[in-house]
């Protein structure tokens, strides 16, 4: 195993029924085959050096000779390989015959026997094989560096799987030899318990289906190769391929499961009230390859955005959903539907005054009562003032329009400041001006102020403390910055006014800055923020995998160049990477006093929940791991 990845396969070979030798040599060329491809565990089906559906001839001596002879056939041609096989075969032992797993590590076989004999329906395996004479709970094998559990296909359908027992033996990696019939539904039903089961045992699954070559007397088998990871389907084959033999592989993350079971205090919990034993060795000793490729392993750049337009739809109903029930309920709280927001024409100001919107709507309030305030500066350009316009004008809220440049400038000579040096103190004056005007308002209207700021700000520190850093509830406290582009997008595909889908696509299209420094001469947006604190695309992205997996520096950079190998080379992505952690040390202060507001999402940075961090913790070993990468 390489940086803590583990390359495996599911396999299902075209086979013969009852024809030995020609199955046992299609296992030998797809293993030749994945071993080149630095593959190092590969699953077969269940039975696959026989064939499934043999029978009575199960109990034919000729057939369990054979069968016998073809594991040794197979040993011997993958003995000095780096792969490990895991295959099916009758197996006799005393006076009954057993359905078994065969795992094949070099010299070494081991014999797993089915625990789960099913007679129901269109099977009646009862009548050829005997159950599995001793526990196979607790049956953990170690395989390049991992624990590995095995469990045969109806073992993954009733109530309490064994796959259970052997993740929290320590199995990181389960894999299921399946000879399992086409119905209709069945296939959708399958893959929910492969996904369910890997996310309840924080596992990778891999499940290998007997295909085509399997008699069709009474039963018809599409091959299904499928591999999950911790409720995620990472790869599956097309069923509708079967001609042609069928594998799909996957580098499976083994790290991240080890994190994501210390990190879930009650898996230890289950572990030990079923009295099992889940040890294993710290990831953190593994050794680092700089060269290693994840040729296996796709790296979504977008880790907070799913990847299809049905998920995304899905996904913002969620966040909404979630977002409007906290503004409702703490609206409720404070007995006041009056809510002060200002906007400024960019994305996150859009959002929260979309969610509060959508709020008074479902608790059946007047969106009246909520008063929208633009506020423009010294670097308020046209395009975001007018786009601020016509956002409060379209969605029938209160507009308020208070300019703030005499007010600052008034500050400017109480605090003896020249207004032409364009410092931290020419910006950050403008930004609490701003939130003081929200405060006062909030008083004389009885309301409470909405937090605009999301997530990715959160993360950097981009927010002026007792600025826009604070509010009377952060309502985007839980959304990324590439997520709330998503959900704006959203809004602007549901919209029924023509005129507020183009305002809304047009904020989507418009840089994203603080507007703090003046205009360029063109009048356009000057000061960029994705130029001076970098893309946030990146810094979503490392976000995630810091907080989300715990994971080192270097692992997070050969995670992003693989997402972004298209966009942005190993040096770039390295240089923001260290911006990123920089900051996010530096600026835990600002985090340690935040508002509250709702988490949609697995990564959140409440001090009061999911991010309890010193303000003045060392980043120094951080920095030492990134100086190491130059």
């Amino acid at each position: 195993m390489t940086n803590g990845f583990l390359r495996i396969a599911s396999v299902a070979p075209e086979l013969m029924v009852a024809d030995v030798d020609y199955n046992v040599s299609n296992i030998i060329a797809e293993a030749l085959r994945l071993d080149k491809e630095g593959v190092e565990i590969a699953v077969f089906p269940e039975l696959c050096i026989t064939g499934y559906t043999c029978g009575d001839l199960f109990h034919s001596q000729t057939l369990l000779s054979a069968a016998k002879n073809g594991i040794d056939r197979i040993m011997e041609a993958v003995r000095e390989l780096g792969i490990h096989v895991i295959v099916g075969a009758p197996v006799k032992k005393g006076s009954a015959v057993y359905n078994c797993a065969v795992l094949i590590r070099g010299d070494r076989v081991d014999y797993i026997e089915k625990s789960y004999i099913p007679n129901y329906n269109e099977f009646y395996e009862r009548r050829w094989f005997a159950p599995a004479t001793s526990d196979v709970r607790d049956k953990v094998f170690e395989s390049h560096g991992t624990k590995i559990g095995i469990e045969i296909c109806e073992d993954l359908w009733v109530p309490i799987p064994p796959s259970s027992y052997l993740a929290m033996n320590g199995a990181k990696v389960i894999f299921n030899l399946s000879a399992s019939d086409d119905l209709i539904g069945k296939h959708r039903y399958l893959t929910s318990l492969i996904r369910q089961q890997s996310a309840r045992c924080l596992c990778a699954y891999a499940y290998a289906s007997a295909g085509f070559g399997e008699s069709t007397t009474d039963m018809v088998f599409l091959p299904k190769t499928i591999i999950a990871e911790c409720g995620n389907i990472m790869t599956e084959n097309n069923r509708s391929d079967f001609l042609s033999p069928v594998c799909v592989i996957a580098d499976i993350d083994i790290e991240a499961i080890e994190r994501d079971r210390f990190h879930t205090s009650t898996y230890a919990d289950c572990a030990f009230k079923s009295e099992c034993n889940d040890s294993d060795m710290d990831m953190a000793d593994y050794e680092f390859d700089n060269n290693y490729v994840l040729n296996y392993r796709s790296v979504n750049s977008l880790p907070f955005v799913p990847s299809d337009e049905e998920s995304i739809d899905e996904r913002c109903t969620e966040i909404t959903t979630i977002q409007e029930c906290g503004l409702a309920r703490r609206l409720k709280a404070v007995g006041s539907n009056r809510i002060v927001v200002g906007i400024s024409g960019g994305l996150d100001s859009t959002l929260a005054l979309l969610v509060a919107v959508g709020t008074l709507k479902r608790i059946g309030g007047d969106v009246k009562d909520i008063t929208a305030v633009t506020m423009p500066g010294f670097g308020t350009t046209g395009r975001t003032y007018e786009n601020a316009l016509k956002l409060m004008e379209l969605l029938g809220v209160t507009i308020r329009e208070i300019p703030i440049a005499e007010a600052v400038n008034q500050h400017f000579s109480d605090i003896s400041h020249n207004p032409d040096i364009h410092d931290v103190t020419y910006e950050n004056s403008q930004a609490r001006e701003r939130t003081q005007i929200l405060m006062d308002l909030s008083n004389q209207v009885g309301g409470i102020v909405l937090g605009t700021g999301d997530l990715s700000e959160l993360a950097l520190g981009w927010a002026t403390y007792n600025g826009d850093h604070m509010s009377m509830y952060g309502i985007n406290a839980g959304v990324p910055k590439t997520l709330v582009k998503y959900i704006v997008r959203w809004y602007a595909l549901r919209a029924v006014d023509n005129r507020l889908r183009d305002t809304l696509i047009d904020i989507i299209d418009t840089p994203i800055s603080p507007e703090l420094t003046p205009a360029d001469d063109d009048g356009n947006i000057a000061q960029k923020t994705e130029e001076l604190v970098g893309p946030y695309e990146l810094h979503d992205f490392f976000l995630y995998y810091m907080l989300r997996y715990g994971f080192t520096p270097r692992r997070v950079l050969m995670l992003a160049c693989k997402a972004f190998e298209n966009s942005y080379d190993k040096d770039t992505i390295l240089y923001w990477l260290k911006t990123f952690y920089r900051r996010f040390f530096t600026q835990q202060f600002k985090r340690s006093c935040l508002p509250d507001g709702p988490k949609v999402g697995s990564v959140c940075l409440s001090p009061r929940g999911d991010w309890r961090m010193p303000s003045d913790a060392s980043w120094h070993m951080w920095r030492k791991d990134l100086d190491n990468l130059n």
